[in-house]
């Protein structure tokens, strides 16, 4: 362990007190690690019938584990296919206390690497919106990377300044994440290189920074929303002090309890002789020497509503947009269901020519996906579905909305990797399943063609189609990419990308 910064530990000391002593010890302790399971793929009972890795279960954490080191998570067909996201323990309750339900407007304001992100969208089972945000755009790029192996159907992946989505979503969400950057002390631990970062910008750089970031986003917030504000340090000046600041720039906002573990601390309302708002006793820490995690702070924080319950009609920007002729037209006439295969629906697509929609309808005919051509988007060569409309905003940089679906080249249609990833073993009707220890599943994610007779045999023995063409590729039923089959051989379509080196 390298020599803590000098600074640091004379705040730490009149910090901690009597805790001082065992808050040291704690460095020299083994870090944890975890993986969090991705709920919206795969039940808990199921992974951990078929995880191979020796876990146990996070206690205050529903859908979290403790896994070994040796256990290798990232190297398994598994993490390729999104089953669960690795994450350290402490790290993962900020997204656990927001308590999104499907149907929510989420944003995550500062997102990236996509940990919070990701269990955000996970909770919303595909419905409603999640806003995936982060200012460095090679951050955004590994942001839109998680986000698409967890087959997140429903996000917008953003790349603004905080104050740019405030101008464009005033009063707009019902839920917001801010994870906001930081000095990282909690992660001295787990990353000794944080440490000299931190004497060149320590806690006075961030908290400035953090009292603008929590301002906007709580003016995104709508009336009766809810905000988690999180850090992975233990300076007040970037926890305690940054939501007094918010309470007194923003007096519609009030701190909530939030669900509690034994092992939290409450927050402080002073310290070394500046005064913090007394509700600050209500926002929790993790200490690395009372947790099996590092440190992190948390604040649950709620906008309070007018007295009638709703926001004046003056200021109430969220509105639906208004009905076009086609929706109208299209709402009036019984029965007409968006996934009727009796027609092409991708007539409706006006930019397609005649080859395109026959390529896209004959490969759409084994997705059993409940599509809505009101919700196609083709942009040049490119087929995207988006979750909406009325999130967008004009001038808003984003890299991705909604699934990328794939290409379209001449007269044939090939589908994207984040589309393999969003679809599941019973939304497309042609599949070659492996066993989780198949060797030719590494084969695959080195890009490498497959033989697959004996998976052919039987399907055959099944009665199932053994026809040339586009597969799903799957490990224990959970797909890992696409293929395309030509007699016995699968030729591999696994992004070069995304392959594995080894």
């Amino acid at each position: 362990m390298a020599e803590l910064p000098k600074a640091f530990l004379q705040t730490m000391e009149k910090l901690l007190g009597e805790e001082y002593e065992p808050f040291l010890e704690g460095f020299d302790g083994r870090r944890q690690f975890g993986l969090r399971v991705n709920t919206s793929k795969i039940s808990l009972e199921e992974f951990e019938r078929i995880a191979p890795f020796h876990l146990t279960k996070i206690p205050w954490i529903s859908n979290g584990y403790f896994y070994q080191e040796e256990d290798y998570p990232a190297r398994h067909p598994f993490y390729a296919a999104g089953l669960y996201y690795l994450q350290e323990p402490s790290a993962m309750t900020p997204a656990s206390r927001l308590k999104v339900v499907p149907g929510d407007y989420v944003l995550d304001l500062c997102a990236a690497p996509g940990g919070k992100a990701t269990a955000l969208a996970a909770e919303l089972l595909g419905q409603g919106l999640l806003v995936a945000n982060d200012i460095n755009t090679a951050r955004a790029r590994a942001l839109l990377r998680n986000i698409e192996l967890f087959g997140i159907k429903n996000a917008f992946v953003t790349n603004e300044p905080p104050h740019v989505l405030a101008d464009k979503y005033p009063q707009f969400f019902d839920k917001i994440m801010v994870d906001a950057p930081c000095s990282g002390e909690g992660m001295f631990r787990k990353n000794p290189a944080v440490m000299e970062a931190w004497e060149e910008k320590g806690p006075e750089y961030f908290s400035k920074l953090q009292r603008e970031i929590i301002v906007h986003g709580a003016d995104m917030l709508k009336p009766g929303g809810t905000m988690l504000y999180s850090t992975c340090t233990f300076a007040p000046a970037e926890n305690e002090r940054t939501i007094t600041h918010l309470l007194r720039e923003r007096p519609e906002m009030e701190v909530l309890p939030m669900e509690d573990y034994e092992g939290f601390s409450p927050g402080l309302t002073s310290f070394d002789g500046e005064e913090f708002h007394e509700s600050c006793h209500l926002c929790r820490r993790i200490w690395p020497h009372k947790m099996e995690g590092e440190g992190h702070f948390l604040a649950l924080l709620r906008k309070k509503e007018s007295e009638n319950g709703a926001l004046p009609e003056e200021e109430n920007v969220y509105i639906e947009l208004p009905e076009t002729k086609k929706e109208k037209k299209k709402r009036k006439k019984k029965g007409n269901t968006s996934d009727k295969r009796t027609k092409n629906w991708w007539d409706a697509c006006k930019s397609l020519d005649k080859e395109q929609k026959t390529a896209l309808a004959e490969f759409f005919s084994h997705v059993t996906w409940k599509f809505s051509e009101d919700h196609v988007d083709v942009r040049g060569d490119k087929v995207y579905y988006v979750p909406g409309r009325d999130y967008e905003r004009g001038s808003v940089h984003f890299l991705r909305n909604g699934v990328y679906l794939g290409d379209l080249k001449k007269k044939r249609f090939e589908p994207s990797q984040p589309f393999a990833l969003a679809l599941s073993a019973d939304t497309f009707d042609q599949i070659l399943d492996f066993p989780e220890n198949d060797s030719r599943l590494q084969d695959y994610m080195r890009g490498e063609t497959l033989p697959v007779e004996d998976l052919l045999e039987q399907k055959k023995a099944k009665g199932e189609n053994t026809g040339n063409g586009w597969y799903l590729v799957t490990a224990c039923g959970y797909p890992l990419g696409f293929g395309k089959l030509a007699g016995t051989m699968l030729k591999n379509k696994y992004p070069a990308g995304w392959r594995k080196n080894n």
